[in-house]
C-alpha cells in the first residue's frame, strides 16, 4: 500500500499581515494561512489535504522569502512551483485565470467565468476564489464583484486586507 505523501510546513518572518504559515508538497507550494496556531494549522492541513504534515521550515524558505518581499512591496511576481493537484479542474481553471490578472488590476467573478468558457458560472468562480489555498500567490484579492465592490477575503482581516493589498499594488504597480 502506497504511503500518503507528507506536507512540509514553516512560517514567514514578520510581515505587514503578521506571520503566515506556508505548506508545500513535493510538487510545490500548496497552502498559505494566517492567524492559526501551529496545532490549528496542522489540523487544518490534515482536514483540507488528508495528509500528515512535518515541520520543515527549510522546505518553504524560498516561498516564505518571496511572500515577505511581496508584502514589503519589493516583489511584483511570484516565481514558485504550485501544487495544483488537490483542486478540481474547474478550480484550477478559475485560479489559473486569477494568476493571470496583472498586479494592480482587478477582474470580476463574471469576467473570470467568461474567460474560462463558463460564462454562467460566476458564483462557482466565487466559490473557487473563497477556497483558494494560496492567497497572495494566487491573487484572489484582485477579483471583485460586478459592481466593482470587494466581496469576501479569507486572509488576515478579511476585506480590510483585500483593500490594503489592492492599494499596495496600485501604489507600486511594477
Amino acid at each position: 500500500m502506497a504511503k500518503t505523501p507528507v506536507l512540509y510546513y514553516g512560517r514567514t518572518g514578520p510581515t505587514a499581515l503578521g506571520r503566515l504559515w506556508l505548506a508545500a508538497s513535493e510538487e510545490g507550494l500548496i497552502a498559505i494561512e494566517q492567524g492559526l496556531s501551529q496545532a490549528e494549522f496542522t489540523a487544518w492541513l490534515a482536514r483540507r489535504f488528508h495528509r500528515a504534515a512535518a515541520y520543515a521550515p527549510e522546505r518553504v524558505l524560498a516561498a516564505a522569502g518571496q511572500v515577505e518581499e511581496y508584502l514589503a512591496g519589493r516583489r511584483r511576481e511570484f516565481d514558485l512551483a504550485i501544487d495544483w493537484t488537490p483542486l478540481t479542474a474547474f478550480q484550477r481553471a478559475a485560479l489559473r485565470a486569477t494568476c493571470a490578472i496583472p498586479r494592480g488590476q482587478t477582474r470580476t467573478y463574471a469576467q473570470i467565468a467568461a474567460q474560462i468558457g463558463r460564462p454562467r458560472a460566476a458564483r462557482a468562480v466565487g466559490r473557487a476564489e473563497a477556497t483558494n489555498p494560496l492567497p497572495l500567490v494566487i491573487p484572489c484579492h484582485r477579483v471583485v464583484g460586478t459592481d466593482g465592490g470587494l466581496h469576501g477575503y479569507g486572509l488576515a482581516r478579511g476585506l480590510k486586507t483585500k483593500a490594503w493589498l489592492l492599494e499596495m499594488e496600485r501604489k507600486n504597480p511594477g
